[in-house]
């Protein structure tokens, strides 16, 4: 399934060419800089721009800060002003804001769904209907707008559920409750309290799937696809899956779960039937299809969540094993010319370890300086994606975000990158630091 070639360093090694596309990056998260820093290696790429990018990415784009990921008109206009030939979009908001049909009602070759299709994340109620539709494997659900029937309904469950918000609460609108009285609790956080705005106007209660979780992704041009690297994320705060969800504590890739059986029967149960459906109903799918999948104990793989966009982290081990032109591979995808009998090349193994913000994903202070990040990252095999940061004064980094850094290390196996991950990281510092220290630790357990 994966083909391996040795990688010695994660730095940037810009093949030869002569480059001549423009590509827009839209965004500015530690997804946006690891699509930025593989971008930039490609031998097709003249010049990549980023919007509005980050300080951090300075060095490999041509950033414009006042450009917003969320600002349409803003998108569009610099897109066209500067001739830029593929517009490759991160985020899921501005994807489900309708970027993608602007930039392509402009002529703009543009990586990334159109508003339709992207209610695949943009609607939890929308992609389970979907699914039922089209006989693809998920969790059984009821979805509810009135608080007291849900709460009707998980008073009557014996056992454990998982609450979510409808619309986007950037990967943290999931509650997984042990107990209808946890079910409660998120729920009226959700419904009542409103902590995700408008996207808990609607909540989704799902039956709790056991087995293992993994991220599968492939790249579509609305009727073919070519097929990534698994990975695995590390979605709840704390070490062993405990507390809260977030939008992702660290990520590895390969994940070992996914073997040639297991691969066979995603792509025929799931990738397959929801290119087609897509197509099928009018909305054919461009872009990378990110599916959350649980597999179970006899490798029967069931859809948790469809997202619409890379994942962060998981992107950032993607980009650093990801071995040929990134580039190539979007623009033809974009532009609904992909060849289906391609095939990506994958280097060693790679772990990303989240540093975040103490007290977050709830609340927690910005602005505490960072020292460390040219120690780690002049370790062999390192690259620190920025998710969180800012200049300071000192010409330095301060934290800016909840996710601060993803510390991503490459190795000849899983546990060679994740000790090689976990060194950078312990040479960082800043205020409230934390990340957990079990990541990628169940890919050593089956190895």
């Amino acid at each position: 399934m994966e083909r391996a070639s040795h990688a010695n360093r994660a730095g940037v090694n810009r093949d030869e060419g002569n480059g001549s596309l423009k590509v827009l990056v839209v965004g500015g998260g530690g997804r946006e800089h690891a699509l930025t820093w593989k971008l930039a290696q490609s031998p097709r790429v003249e010049a990549v721009l980023a919007a509005p990018g980050s300080a951090a990415m300075e060095g490999l784009a041509e950033c414009h800060p006042d450009v917003s990921a969320g600002d349409l008109d803003a998108v569009t206009k610099l897109a066209r002003e500067q001739g830029v030939g593929l517009v490759v979009v991160g985020p899921e908001d501005p994807l489900a804001a309708g970027l993608a049909d602007r930039l392509r009602d402009e002529g703009i070759a543009t990586f990334g769904p159109s508003a339709a299709a992207a209610r695949l994340e943009g609607s939890k109620a929308f992609a389970k209907d979907f699914m039922e539709r089209h006989g693809i494997p998920t969790a059984k659900h009821r979805a509810f707008e009135d608080l007291h029937a849900a709460l009707e309904y998980v008073g009557r469950l014996d056992g454990r559920c998982v609450v979510k918000a409808d619309g986007l609460a950037a990967g943290k609108g999931v509650a997984m409750c042990e107990s209808p009285a946890d079910a409660e609790r998120a729920l009226r956080e959700i419904m009542e309290d409103r902590r995700f705005g408008d996207a808990g106007s609607r909540v989704v209660i799902e039956d709790w799937l056991e087995g293992e979780e993994v991220s599968y992704y492939a790249i579509s041009d609305g009727e073919r696809f070519v097929t990534l690297a698994a990975a695995q994320d590390h979605k709840r705060l704390l070490d062993g899956d405990r507390g809260e969800n977030t939008g992702g504590m660290g990520a590895y890739s390969p994940a070992r779960v996914v073997d040639r059986v297991v691969e066979e029967r995603i792509l025929e149960r799931v990738v397959r039937p929801t290119i087609r459906g897509m197509a099928e109903e009018g909305h054919p799918y461009v872009g990378v299809l990110f599916v959350g999948l649980m597999v179970d104990s006899a490798g029967d793989p069931q859809v948790i969540e469809f997202n619409v966009r890379f994942g962060d982290p998981e992107t950032q081990p993607l980009m650093v094993r990801m071995k040929g032109d990134l580039a190539g591979l979007l623009e033809t995808a974009a532009r609904g010319r992909l060849d289906p009998d391609s095939s990506v090349a994958w280097g060693e193994a790679a772990v990303c370890v989240v540093l975040a913000s103490g007290g977050y994903p709830r609340n927690y202070s910005t602005g505490h300086p960072i020292s460390g990040l040219e120690a780690a990252e002049a370790d062999e095999g390192v690259v620190v994606f920025h998710a969180g940061t800012r200049r300071c004064a000192n010409g330095g980094f301060e934290t800016a975000g909840g996710r601060v850094l993803g510390v991503t290390a490459l190795g000849e196996s899983v546990g060679a990158a994740r000790d090689r991950a976990y060194a950078a990281a312990a040479k960082i510092q800043f205020e409230g630091a934390h990340c957990r220290s079990d990541i990628a630790s169940r890919a050593l357990d089956r190895s």
